[in-house]
């Protein structure tokens, strides 16, 4: 159950995971809905996110995505902001740390998105669209994005979405029919819609992801994909006709239980893939991110003879995986020591790691080159043993 703000159990985080909910189901049942289907209104929803402060701009509130957003809250606190990015009073407070998960539960932020462009990838996508989301009520400890944010990680929504949808309209249009098969997609131009969010858990507040999945069912030359961890049975309502990815972020569940703070338990998400499938998205897997500490290999070995035993064939017949180790920062590593120092025993180990300047610019800590290539040749291994129906699209 939750714990009272500001008394936290020594090394643990203020509100650890959904794992311990009252009302939650057996692992690897279906969420529950609402009387009337909804899930974004039901009690278990309100346990990952319950809005008591907004933040907004006023430009946000003022949208239609702001006002609808803003329907739904009705009394909820708002404060006006020049600028979503660098709040003082969230961001640039470092009192925030020891509320890290409580902040993500009850503040949303709401923006406009100024910046519209589509940037190359290459990687897990062919493109990297410009996200309707930044931060996330989940909190998971490894997580990128409040690297550069300071002391607090809401959610931040944009609510010029038409602007966005209507951007990656352009850029798909402008790109016509993909030329060869990439690792990517053999036929499709794949675009990145939740890069520094979670479009499922985003689509409990309002309707941004489902526009995005709307757009990409007339675009036959592309895919939307967006990795996540929180199963959001309301997005089995919106009727993908195949043209979006959704990536099921998978990991043992002893490290998920630790690092996964606030997500949705693994086998449920294992579970949901049949449901997504028959939904008409298209179904893949993060092995993500691959964390190494003693018994590591046994316990990747028994998730992916679980994905073996319970994933039914028609999931098998299309998935692929990503394979993605531990990245880390060490801004990041100090912010956790404030509010989950348990989760660094397993994140922060300078033995066997090196700085490294990713992609983006930013320098960062990864396990050094050939303790990486190591374990990524062990985990090959073992899903040829144990899955050697899952290509591998991408390991990182």
């Amino acid at each position: 159950m939750d714990q009272q703000v500001g008394e936290p159990a020594s090394g643990e985080p203020e509100q650890q995971t959904l794992f311990d909910w009252a009302d939650a189901e057996a692992p690897g049942a279906a969420p529950a809905k609402t009387a009337d289907g909804t899930f974004r209104d039901s009690p278990r929803a309100r346990r990952m996110l319950d809005v008591r402060e907004v933040y907004a701009e006023p430009a946000a509130l003022d949208s239609p995505r702001g006002q609808q957003i803003m329907s739904r809250l009705p009394g909820v606190k708002v404060t006006e902001v020049e600028g979503h990015w660098g709040i003082p009073s969230l961001h640039g407070n470092d009192g925030n740390i020891a509320r890290w998960a409580r902040i993500k539960t009850d503040t949303l932020v709401l923006g406009v998105k100024h910046s519209l462009s589509t940037r190359p990838n290459g990687r897990s996508a062919d493109w990297i669209a410009p996200g309707a989301s930044n931060g996330c009520a989940m909190a998971c400890a490894y997580c990128y994005v409040p690297r550069r944010k300071g002391f607090a990680n809401p959610i931040t929504l944009f609510t010029n979405i038409e602007a966005i949808v209507a951007h990656v309209r352009r850029h798909v249009r402008a790109q016509g029919p993909k030329p060869e098969p990439n690792q990517c997609d053999p036929e499709a131009w794949v675009y990145d819609i939740g890069e520094n969010g979670d479009c499922s858990v985003d689509a409990l507040v309002c309707d941004n992801t489902a526009d995005l999945i709307d757009a990409f069912k007339t675009l036959p030359t592309a895919k939307a994909s967006f990795a996540t961890k929180f199963v959001n049975p309301d997005l089995l309502a919106l009727d993908p006709r195949g043209r979006t990815r959704v990536r099921f972020s998978v990991m043992p569940a002893d490290d998920a239980r630790l690092l996964d703070v606030r997500t949705s338990p693994v086998p449920e998400r294992i579970a949901a893939a049949a449901d997504f499938l028959d939904a008409g998205y298209e179904v893949h897997f993060n092995l993500s991110p691959v964390v190494l500490r003693p018994g590591w290999e046994r316990d990747w070995a028994d998730l992916l003879a679980h994905l073996d035993d319970v994933l039914p064939a028609r999931v098998k017949e299309q998935a692929a995986a990503e394979i993605i180790m531990l990245t880390h920062n060490r801004s990041l590593h100090e912010v956790n020591l404030g509010w989950h120092p348990r989760a660094e025993d397993l994140l922060w180990q300078p033995d066997i790691q090196e700085t490294k300047r990713s992609q983006n610019g930013a320098l960062n800590v990864r396990y050094a080159l050939e303790t990486k290539q190591r374990a990524l040749a062990r985990l090959r291994d073992l899903l040829e043993r144990h899955a050697p129906w899952l290509r591998i699209r991408y390991a990182f």
